[in-house]
């Protein structure tokens, strides 16, 4: 019988109907996605950064 919680509330899995599983499933991709979409922009940032600092270096380089 598993549980989830929704607005402090439990609801059985068990006796949902289809539409509501179904939701249910959809909720969860999305969320499952956006944890992976979140983790993707943190990598992607950290590349910037690095990118920016190594170009700032190139610049300081040439200009003397």
């Amino acid at each position: 019988m598993p549980t989830i919680t929704i607005d402090n509330v439990e609801h059985d899995t068990d006796s949902m109907s289809s539409e509501a599983l179904a939701n249910l499933n959809s909720i969860q991709f999305v969320d499952a996605e956006l944890a992976r979409l979140n983790a993707q922009i943190a990598t992607l940032n950290t590349a910037r950064i690095a990118y920016a600092t190594a170009l700032q270096q190139l610049l300081e380089e040439d200009s003397d």
